[in-house]
């Protein structure tokens, strides 16, 4: 089956289908200029490094120049771009990219202006503007301390360096080499802050210095120790004539509160290492030759074999090295004169006697010894008599003592024991006294008890007229009567009936005549 489709007239299609390659065409060209655009215009700064910046045109430097001063010149300019990404057009602009300054661990960086004014006759470092950029060329004060910085290498250029570190046991003395003069030009030790050598040196520690501003020359505050007679003849000539030589040892250190001043005294070396040696050599030894030639020179040769003299020699040796070094910023710990050696000619005979009379002296103090020893002896028996006269007077009263005690003992408990016989004897005599006491009372009570009874009976008589016979009969009748209700007995001769028979009898007659019923 077929369609067919009318256009209208005017309506062409194919002149429709003709623009479509056009419009591709132009969308093809639109995204290749952005892209290229992109691809040229664009800056990326990666990290850990800056881009410098290269104008193409503008005003032309002078002869004087070395750096655009703003970006109306052309050339290099002194802004960079940081890391990131940057836009710059590519027909007007040129950059470089260079990587950052690394300053590693246990080193320092120097940094010296290669732009600005020159500077005038002898001054090196560069002048600083109120913000602390350098206006003029040469090394810039301060130092850069381990770390990254983005600095512009056509206006810096960094010296590597490495910190100064004053060991445990030194003393860093201070030069400032660039800084105001100070008032008094003629001193060895200038104030804080001016040219030349400060007084106050610094302590143990690792200081980031720039060493074309300041400089730290280490001085050993530790204690030295210095042998007289190494490659040197120490001696002096004795009062007749001799040659005495001696050997011995000095130990001192240099005072640390003076060792600036020492420094600038005693040292002729651009770095102060050997200061150890020109002290020696100017301090230690002149003043030990001196001493040694000045007190030696009034001795005999002699003298100096008896131990007296050297003694008296070393002491006064120590103490002369002490007060001739320490004013000057050297302290003398020791000063011994281990030896002495005076001419052998003198020495043997010398030598001789003083053994003699050491041996003498050894002797004299043997007998001394021996006397001591026997006065020791009889010390120590009469202290063995003392001993045992007090240990027998100890026992004396020890046995006096027990036997008072043992007095006093017995007599306690015979005075116990006659105070309990009294407690009971008082005890049984009131025992006694309470036990008749209370018989009496039971004897009264029984006799009250007899005197009732007998008032009763004798009241009881009174109604039978005085019979007895008749109340003990009317009793016994009154007590039978009750316990018997029949009996049965053979009258003829029972026992029983002996007794009823017996009350059948008439009562005797009572006391006032009268006969019972």
């Amino acid at each position: 089956m077929s369609h067919n489709i009318f256009l209208p007239d005017g309506d062409d299609r194919r002149g429709g289908n003709r623009l479509l390659p056009t419009i591709g065409v132009g969308l093809l060209l639109l995204v290749g200029l952005g892209w290229l655009t992109y691809r040229q215009f664009r800056i990326d700064v990666p990290p850990k490094n800056i881009a410098i910046l290269i104008k193409k045109d503008g005003k032309n430097l002078s002869n004087a120049d070395e750096i655009a001063p703003s970006e109306e010149y052309c050339g290099v300019q002194r802004e960079v771009l940081t890391e990131g990404r940057h836009w710059r057009n590519p027909f007007f602009w040129d950059w470089n990219v260079t990587p950052h300054i690394e300053i590693p661990q246990g080193e320092l960086g120097i940094k010296i202006s290669l732009t600005g004014d020159d500077l005038p006759y002898g001054e090196f470092l560069a002048h600083l503007d109120a913000d602390g950029n350098p206006t003029s060329k040469g090394i810039v004060p301060g130092v850069l301390r381990p770390g990254r910085y983005a600095i512009h290498p056509y206006l810096f250029d960094i010296k590597p360096d490495v910190p100064r570190v004053v060991p445990a046991g030194f003393k860093g003395v201070v030069t400032i080499l660039a800084g105001p003069l100070p008032e008094e030009p003629n001193v060895m030790l200038v104030p804080e802050g001016f040219r030349g050598v400060q007084e106050t040196a610094l302590p143990p520690g690792t200081y980031y210095v720039n060493p074309y501003e300041k400089r730290i020359n280490l001085v050993d505050c530790r204690s030295q120790r210095f042998n007289l007679a190494v490659n040197k003849d120490m001696g002096f000539p004795s009062k007749d004539g001799f040659w005495v030589s001696l050997d011995g040892i000095i130990e001192f250190r240099v005072m640390p509160d003076q060792a600036a001043e020492v420094l600038v005294t005693y040292n002729e070396d651009a770095n102060g290492e050997k200061i150890d040696e020109e002290i020696i050599r100017k301090v230690i030894l002149p003043n030990a030759r001196s001493f040694c030639r000045l007190q030696g020179s009034n001795k005999l040769g002699r003298d100096f074999i008896q131990g007296e003299t050297r003694t008296l020699f070393q002491e006064n040796f120590q103490d002369a090295m002490r007060t001739a070094c320490e004013p000057l910023g050297i302290e003398i710990i020791q000063a011994l004169i281990t030896r002495i050696r005076p001419p052998q000619k003198i020495a043997s005979p010398v030598r001789e006697r003083e053994i003699a009379k050491q041996q003498e002296k050894q002797y004299q103090q043997q007998i001394l010894q021996q006397d001591s020893e026997q006065l020791l002896a009889i010390e120590a028996e009469l202290v063995k008599q003392k001993q045992a006269l007090v240990q027998a007077d100890q026992e004396v009263v020890k046995v006096e003592t027990q036997a008072k005690r043992e007095q006093e003992v017995a007599v306690t408990q015979a005075n116990q024991r006659l105070g309990v016989a009294k407690f009971k004897l008082d005890a049984a005599q009131d025992k006694a006294a309470a036990i008749m006491a209370h018989g009496r009372a039971d004897a009264e009570v029984i006799r009250f008890q007899n005197e009732a009874s007998a008032a009763g009976w004798r009241e009881a008589v009174k109604a039978f007229d005085g019979n007895g016979g008749q109340y003990a009969q009317y009793v016994l009748y009154q007590k039978m009567a009750s316990a018997y209700r029949q009996i049965m007995v053979n009258t003829a001769d029972s026992p029983i009936m002996e007794i009823f028979e017996s009350f059948a009898r008439p009562a005797p007659p009572s006391a006032n005549g009268a006969s019972s019923n």
